[in-house]
């Protein structure tokens, strides 16, 4: 399978850590859609495009399985991670359960809704931008300071792990979602700041519906579209 447009990669210098370095330029690579979803990546392939050595290429590729964005197999090589429309849907009902859950119980401070409101602001700039990356980053930064602010750090552990999982997922929410983001959050924010908790609640919940719908149509659409097409390969 191809990697697509090698040119993305750059070599990286010596002034930083090089395994964080690799583990940022390879999440990049990822997100931005250059690598098919049954490519194998091995280590001889970053590391010779980025021009370090396999080493710092390894680190970044356990750093990322941890994150959920790929999965390493014994003997085999490192391959993007795939998840099923079950599994899919069992952990947005989770994220959804626990984030109403946190809008309901977090901490309402000043710092906490001029914190909601910067977060708002960079996911518009970077929406702008087409800045996938920065993008994704703060659309889960903005959900983990409402968490974060319920001050239940097992209820952190937890939601954590749900949004490593998904991160190969907001790829393609950023796609299909993208535009209604930044107002959801928007009202997220201002409901927290007028501690009207039940609206944040059914925003909130909303949001993660709308997501997970869309998310769940494209595969529908996706896998259909494979079934006409091995068809057609089979009728010729």
């Amino acid at each position: 399978m191809s990697y697509g447009a090698i040119t993305k990669l750059e070599k990286l210098d010596s002034s930083a850590s090089l395994t964080e370095r690799a583990h940022l330029s390879i999440k990049q690579y990822i997100l931005e859609g250059h690598l098919d979803v049954e490519a194998r990546l091995t280590e001889d392939f970053f590391a010779r495009h980025l021009g370090i050595s396999k080493s710092p290429v390894r680190e970044a590729l356990n750093t990322l399985q941890g994150e959920g964005l790929v999965r390493i197999e014994p003997r085999r090589g490192a391959f993007l991670r795939r998840f099923t429309a079950k599994e899919i849907a069992d952990l947005y009902e989770l994220r959804e359960a626990l984030e109403v859950f946190a809008a309901a119980t977090c901490d309402i401070t000043t710092e906490l809704v001029t914190e909601l409101e910067a977060s708002v602001a960079r996911t518009c700039q970077y929406l702008a931008e087409n800045d996938k990356v920065h993008y994704i980053d703060e659309d889960v930064h903005f959900h983990d300071l409402i968490v974060s602010g319920t001050g239940n750090e097992e209820l952190r552990r937890v939601f954590d792990n749900i949004q490593n999982k998904l991160w190969l997922c907001r790829l393609q929410t950023y796609r299909l979602t993208s535009p209604d983001t930044p107002e959801s959050h928007r009202e997220v924010a201002r409901a927290l700041k007028e501690r009207d908790r039940t609206r944040a609640q059914q925003i909130m919940s909303r949001h993660i519906r709308l997501v997970r719908d869309a998310l769940l149509a494209s595969m529908e659409e996706q896998e259909a579209e494979k079934a006409a097409a091995a068809e057609l390969v089979s009728a010729d």
